[in-house]
């Protein structure tokens, strides 16, 4: 203010926020300014920048006064987790998935920006066996299978993926790959005992042939049902 004395500045004042208070600060020569000081701790996610109204008073009768505006904007810092949209991802598939198949999909989101919100996904914590067999897309969280599956060699994967920020920061979750029965496995008759020759007298009822049955499928697709042919003079029956 180029007047002096009464009529030079004497205050200021900001409008009132939850966040910034103004303190007036005298300099050597009995100048006084301002110093904006931060009351309250900030949170970009909540709020991106800070709109303010600065105001200088003369001391005048009536006071002359001048605003200006200030604007803050808030820095991201990396002091959010990615969050994965569950904390257990299940699937089901056949089988007969042809290798490069895509099986699952993971994602996370982070509340961040900048490289702090860049999320890349890793395996953890998994057997080597479930690594050679799946693979995880670090950007896309896409898992894969890299080979054939095999119900009958294994029914079910289980593996942990970890997403990690470009912070550091990470976060896990639990993915369950079922796999589902085909029936691509064929019956199997297994002879344990056989009498190839017999008297022609022999009375009926006499054990002529033991033998069992085994399917590697599961379920229906798993049950042997046998028969033989009706012009011959021999029965099945089930010994269990």
């Amino acid at each position: 203010d180029p007047d002096i004395n009464m009529n030079s500045v004497k205050d200021y004042q900001i409008n009132p926020n939850p966040y910034f208070s103004l303190m007036i600060r005298v300099n050597s020569d009995g100048g006084k300014y301002p110093e904006l000081s931060l009351e309250k701790l900030l949170d970009r996610e909540e709020q991106r920048s800070h709109r303010l109204i600065l105001t200088a008073l003369d001391g005048g009768d009536p006071p002359r006064s001048a605003t200006t505006r200030i604007e803050i904007f808030v820095r991201d810092a990396n002091d959010n987790f990615p969050v994965f949209s569950k904390d257990e991802y299940r699937v089901s598939v056949s089988e007969n998935l042809p290798p490069g198949s895509s099986v699952l999909q993971v994602t996370a989101t982070d509340k961040d920006e900048g490289v702090n919100a860049e999320v890349n996904y890793y395996f953890r914590s998994t057997a080597q066996s479930t690594r050679h067999t799946f693979s995880l897309d670090e950007k896309t969280g896409m898992i894969t299978n890299n080979q054939s599956l095999d119900f009958e060699d294994t029914e079910r994967y289980t593996m942990e993926v970890e997403a990690r920020d470009g912070g550091g920061l990470s976060t896990q979750c639990k993915v369950i790959i079922e796999i589902l029965d085909e029936n691509d496995n064929n019956p199997e008759i297994i002879i344990t005992s056989l009498s190839d020759e017999i008297l022609e007298d022999t009375l009926p009822g006499m054990v002529v042939v033991l033998f069992k049955t085994r399917d590697k499928d599961f379920g229906e697709n798993g049950e042997v049902v046998c028969n033989i042919g009706r012009d011959i003079p021999f029965k099945i029956y089930s010994s269990s």
